[in-house]
């Protein structure tokens, strides 16, 4: 039996691709709202990013997410995200 090739995404921080499920991914869902999305299958607009401190670290620093979700990610919402960003991050 054939093995199944398993997604690969690009994190937006580091430009290194990674399997899919190892990575978070930040979603604009079509209401406008700036989330994180453990599960991966929230509608909307999103982007992957490295389950490390460093990844969100660069993220932050560099406003990657206002180009990757093409919308206006707020110095107030990056500081949401990066709680919740950090409770699915692995010790």
């Amino acid at each position: 039996m054939k093995s199944r090739k398993t997604p690969q995404r690009k994190c937006i921080a580091t430009q290194e691709m990674y399997d899919k499920r190892d990575m978070l991914r930040i979603v604009r869902t079509p209401e406008g709202e700036v989330k994180v999305d453990p599960t991966g299958k929230a509608s909307g607009r999103g982007a992957y990013v490295c389950r490390s401190r460093e990844a969100f670290d660069i993220v932050k620093k560099k406003k990657l997410l206002n180009r990757a979700l093409k919308a206006e990610v707020t110095d107030a919402m990056y500081e949401a995200l990066e709680q919740e960003f950090m409770r699915h991050v692995r010790k």
